[in-house]
């Protein structure tokens, strides 16, 4: 996919995230390897929704504007984990609203945040590991993240959001989508007898991915 294509793409995800409500304002932020060196990001306190192609900000991997505008303050914890891990090369940061609600709830299983009880959950994601509570931008979210990006497709920020990785911006944006509709599920289903799908079934699925 030339850059162009990064760009246009990058557009029309921000774009249909907004105007589907998975992020108000500006809040939230995408980005998107370009090669080794250079990164596509969302600009800082840009909207999704109203994403321009010549404004996206163009990174070095030390963070330096190579082009556009003054890329996102969050830049700085996607930059921590392409560092850490190279299959990631796409990341969406949203504050969807259940993914969200969800972070925000006491007593959360920081090693997993959702049980699986759906097939699609443990295919598209596996497992959500939660990151404690940091102020948006605080360096210790990259720290944090950097040190876990080996260990899954996705973390939960407690009282944040969540950030979702993939092996290109569709794919990570396709997990966001995947892990937002587990959550709306989760709390649909708060009061009832959930069933939770078992360690071998969820041992069959991951076995089915590799």
């Amino acid at each position: 996919m030339t850059e162009l294509e990064q760009k246009e793409l990058m557009v029309s995800l921000g774009r249909s995230f907004y105007e589907r409500g998975y992020t108000v304002g500006g809040a939230g932020n995408l980005s998107v390897r370009l090669d080794e060196e250079r990164i596509l990001v969302t600009p800082t306190g840009s909207s999704l929704g109203r994403l321009q192609i010549n404004r996206l900000s163009v990174i070095d991997s030390q963070g330096k504007v190579l082009s556009g505008d003054k890329p996102s303050k969050e830049s700085v914890f996607h930059l921590e984990m392409y560092r850490r891990n190279p299959d990631c090369q796409a990341i969406v940061h949203l504050h969807s609203t259940y993914l969200t609600a969800l972070s925000c709830l006491e007593n959360l299983d920081y090693d997993n945040a959702i049980k699986a009880f759906t097939p699609y959950y443990v295919m598209r994601v596996g497992k959500l590991p939660v990151i404690p509570y940091y102020r948006p931008g605080s360096p210790h979210i990259a720290t944090e993240l950097g040190e876990r990006a080996l260990l899954g497709k996705a973390f939960l920020l407690a009282n944040h959001g969540v950030v979702v990785t993939g092996s290109d911006l569709s794919d990570a944006a396709d997990n966001a989508e995947e892990l937002e509709e587990t959550a709306k599920l989760f709390f649909i289903l708060q009061g009832q007898k959930i069933r939770y799908l078992t360690d071998d079934e969820v041992k069959d699925l991951e076995n089915r991915g590799k």
